[in-house]
Formats: C-alpha cells, structure tokens, sequence
C-alpha cells in the first residue's frame, strides 16, 4: 500500500490555484443552470457559500451528496442516526435542485438543505465559518479535494460513505499517489459499496484500517412514497389493461423501449407502456420521438387523460415514481442501454415489481449480479430482448411471481445492514461520545454566510 502522505502536495496547491482563477467563471454556469430550473437568487448565492438558513444549536452533522440518488439513499440514515442521537441536528448538501426539490418532500427531522459551495477558497470558507458542522459524511464519489481538506483542518471529522469508484477514476488516482494518499487520509473511514472498491481505495492510498467493506446504502432506503389518491385515479384510467414501465431512461434508450413496444402491440393490442424518463425536462424531445414512430400518447404534465387509445403515457413529472411503481410489477430501469451505470433496482424490488435491466449496469454490477442470480431480474442488449424479456413476464403470471418474490427477497436480505453502518460511523466519527457544539444564539440567529 502506498504510504500515507500527511502533507499538501504541489499537485494540491496547484489545483487550489487553479480553481481559484476558474471559480468566476464557474459560478456564471452553475448560476444559469439554477436560474434555469427557477431556483430563487438567495438560494443560488449557497453555491458561493452564503448561507440561506441560520445554524441550529448544538452538534450538527452533515451529509455531502452530489444529486438524486446519492441523496435520497442517506435519508434512512439520517432518520436512523437522529433516533440514536437526539441532541444532534443534521445538514444535507446537495448539487441539483431536482435533488433539493425530492429531499424537501422527505426530509427527515431536525434536517435543513443547502446547496454546497463551490470548491474555491472564499465558497468553501464562507461554508464552513457559518455551518460549523461537527462531523462530515461525503456520500458515494463526492472528492472535492479543497472542501475536504480546509474541512479536516477545521478539526471536522470526515467519513466517505457508499463508497464508489469507476476503473477510469481509480486509474486516475494512481497516477498521482502522492495526492490520492494526502486526500484520503482526511478521511476517517471509508465505508464501501462492495470489496472490489475497498481495494481500489486501498490501492490508491487509502488506510488499510480505515476501508470496511459493506452494502450499497440505496437498497437500505425506505420504500418510495406513494400517492393512493393518483394512483386509485390512474388504475381507474387504465382499467384492466396490461401495462408495462420503463423508468429513468435516458436519451438513446427511448427508441429501444418503443421498437420494443411496438412488437409488443402485435401480441396485447390494448398494452400500456408508462415511460418514467430520467429527466423530466426531456419530454418535448421525448414527445416528438413517439409521434415520430406513431404512437397515441399522453402527457402527465399537461393533465392528459389515459384514454383507451393511449399507447404511452409519459409520466413527466418528479416525485411520483413510487406512485406508478405501485401500478405495475414489471420495470425496465434505464441508464443500462448506454454506458451510464444503471440506476437503483432496490427502489422498484420494494415496491414489489420484477426487473428488466440492460448490460451497462457498472454502478450497481454487485447488486444486479444478485438480482439476476436469484430470478429477480433479466438483462437484455436489443429491443428484440427487452419485448421477449416483457413477454414472458406478461404471458405466464406464475413465471412473474417468482420474479417478483426472487427480488424482495435480495431486498430483504440486505435490511439488516443500516444499524451495522450506524455503529460505523458513531464510533469511526465519535459522535456518541462527544458533546454538542456550543453556538451562541446571538452569533447565528437570523444570519447568513458572511
């Protein structure tokens, strides 16, 4: 194992050099982007680092995500660890504000969102002089090497949970194992998702005594919320037709699950294809595809009623997902067709439904591997594959059951392991032992950042 290096380096310094001359510039991106999806200016300014919101009292532990997924699987947790620590308030950052949008709709208590700074000298300075927090959990690859580092100097005690690494980061790393090794050793434990990335921490410089291999925290996720006053409206719409979901698909893969569709109208004239896309904002490209290819369809968003002639419903909108799982056992999860990583199969297995997945599910390969093993899940490559995988589950209900039984039983085996990750992180961090921070009610009521 490449020995620990305690002290900055010169590829370090250079990298806070350059983000600080880069730091104007990327403001106006992220500035516009927020503004596009109609964040408020106050809210913005939390990417340079003012606060929006004033610090609570007492201990404060915060959670660091990069967007959706990331931040949706540490609320269990959180809900988890502020059962365990009732003196302790909690501070989530997230980057997208699709991921603020869905964390507000299930925030756990004594719980606030911010966006995080941007990883430039006054951001990160401005962060941490307001917020203060006690311990620090970065969640999955959220490397932002000067908020990690100003952030252990500070006496914050850092832990990097979830742990993931693609071959191309890890390689990366390797090249630079100075560096690598100074990071990590901010850095008081490592929770992995799996054992290869334990090693590959370990590989770049990680502390052997400090990498514990463990689950993925999104198949520990509380099930998705389900809206029964939509989804009673929507079963009433569709009647007794067969139906099929896709969800989280990305650009590229529509195509795939419409030709797919299409051979499956051969067979069930009357099927219903609900298609979840990844990204709400897509829909108009995403509407002018399935007119394109002659499909009847309509839109959530626009209020559109399922009618017997609809073919597809597009269900646009954020925060249902659980909702339509609900309607449907059988779910292709997108981001598989394409080289993206997949997304979470735990999500749709707690609600019940069967699997369909393509091959690039990298960011989930431990968890797929079990989900096909045991029949909870199938992986196809083409259209052809994904209309026979739906075909099999739709015309032998019997062949469908146990697919569905095969998948909560992976779902169920992993349960246990959120109190296992609890300890971890209470002792690695000692947040049992320690106390609260003292904050003066003077000094942060009804202040911002500086």
């Amino acid at each position: 194992m490449p020995g620990q290096h305690s002290q900055p380096t010169l590829l370090y310094h250079l990298y806070c050099g350059v983000t600080s001359i880069v730091a104007p510039f990327a403001w106006r991106v992220v500035r516009k982007k927020l503004e596009a999806a109609k964040v408020p200016a106050e809210r913005q300014r939390e990417r340079l680092g003012h606060a929006s919101l004033p610090r609570p009292n007492g201990r404060l532990i915060w959670f660091h995500a990069a967007s959706v997924g990331e931040s949706l699987s540490v609320l269990s947790l959180i809900t988890k660890m502020g059962e365990r620590l009732p003196d302790a308030e909690f501070l989530i950052t997230s980057g997208t504000p699709t991921s603020a949008l869905l964390i507000e709709k299930r925030m756990p208590p004594r719980t606030r969102h911010q966006y995080p700074p941007l990883d430039s000298a006054d951001s990160v300075r401005r962060f941490l002089n307001h917020w203060r927090p006690d311990a620090g959990i970065f969640v999955e690859s959220e490397i932002w090497p000067r908020l990690i580092v100003e952030s252990s100097k500070r006496g914050i005690a850092l832990a990097l949970l979830n742990a993931r690494m693609s071959k191309k980061s890890v390689n990366g790393w390797k090249k630079h194992p100075q560096t690598s090794s100074f990071i990590l050793a901010q850095f008081r434990l490592f929770l992995t998702q799996n054992s290869n990335t334990a090693a590959n921490l370990i590989s770049i410089g990680a502390a052997t005594d400090r990498v514990q291999s463990g689950t993925n925290l999104k198949s520990l996720s509380d099930p998705l919320p389900v809206d029964q006053a939509s989804l009673t409206d929507i079963r009433r719409q569709i009647s007794d037709r067969p139906v099929w979901i896709t969800s989280s698909t990305h650009a590229g893969e529509e195509e795939y699950v419409l030709d797919a569709h299409k051979e499956l109208l051969k067979r069930w004239p009357d099927l219903l294809l609900l298609l979840i896309p990844r990204h709400p904002e897509r829909r108009d490209e995403i509407s002018e595809l399935i007119r394109k290819l002659g499909f009847s369809y309509s839109l959530r968003t626009a209020k559109e009623a399922i009618s017997t002639d609809t073919q597809v419903y597009v269900a646009d909108t954020l925060g249902e997902t659980g909702t339509w799982y609900a309607l449907c056992p059988i779910v292709f999860l997108g981001g598989s067709l394409k080289e993206i990583g997949g997304h979470n199969p735990f999500e749709p297995a707690q609600a019940g439904a069967a699997i369909i997945t393509g091959p690039g599910f990298f960011n989930f390969a431990e968890t797929f591997a079990s989900l096909i093993s045991f029949g909870g899940a199938l992986e196809v490559k083409t259209s052809l594959d994904l209309s026979h995988a739906v075909a099999k589950w739709l015309g032998d209900p019997s062949a469908l059951a146990d697919a569905q039984a095969a998948a909560q039983s992976c779902v169920n085996t992993q349960k246990s392991q959120l109190n296992s990750i609890l300890d971890s992180l209470c002792k690695a961090l000692n947040l049992e032992s320690s106390g609260p921070a003292v904050v003066s009610n003077s000094e942060f009521s009804g202040k911002r950042g500086d």
